[in-house]
């Protein structure tokens, strides 16, 4: 993997500096979290895997008034930082296949950190939807629940289970992101606000 032009505390700085709201900082920072995990499942680099997920909807607070523009503007601003094409792929590879966003919709992931990168970033919804559910508990979350909530199709029903699915692409089964997705997101449980 290539070398980060930016390091963490950068990236934090001109994530807060386009003024996201807080519940849009707190899925960045758990994508970042579970992306870390499944580096370390998968033998990658987690500096690298933590700062796709934490950058992978740069552009949201500027494109989530017209949908159909987000990702448009995140390889401008990441080329600008100083991120290779590769980076910048990976990043744009997480809105492949839908058909909001039309200048992406025809495409389709093909490589193991493409889909490492749509599941961890999609399954953090469902995590997060649990933990509220349970009082915003998530230290004690177990897997097992969490497979329950992802096979009852009403719950967090705007989460994409077949993007989720795809981890398996990667390898892994989908047990295995269940436990890292959690593990992650209680690393950083105070920092957004869960217990």
């Amino acid at each position: 993997m290539a070398q980060l032009p930016i390091s963490r505390e950068k990236a934090l700085e001109i994530l807060k500096s386009y003024n996201p709201e807080e519940f849009d900082m707190v899925h960045y920072l758990e994508s970042e979290a579970v992306m870390r995990e499944v580096a370390k499942l998968l033998g990658e680099d987690e500096d690298y895997f933590g700062m796709l997920g934490l950058l992978h909807d740069i552009d949201w607070t500027m494109t989530k008034s017209d949908v159909s523009t987000h990702l448009t503007k995140a390889p401008e601003i990441l080329k600008r930082l100083g991120f290779e094409d590769d980076f910048i792929e990976t990043i744009l590879s997480h809105g492949y296949g839908f058909e909001e966003l039309p200048h992406l919709k025809d495409k389709e992931r093909t490589k193991k950190v493409e889909y490492a990168l749509a599941s961890s970033e999609t399954i953090t919804g469902l995590v997060y939807a649990y933990a509220l559910m349970r009082g915003k508990k998530v230290s004690d979350m177990e897997a097992k629940g969490l497979k329950k909530k992802f096979k009852d199709k009403a719950f967090a029903a705007g989460c994409r289970r077949d993007v989720i699915s795809e981890i398996e692409k990667t390898g892994l089964t989908l047990d295995q992101l269940f436990e890292a997705a959690i593990r992650g997101v209680t690393g950083i449980k105070e920092e957004i606000d869960l217990s």
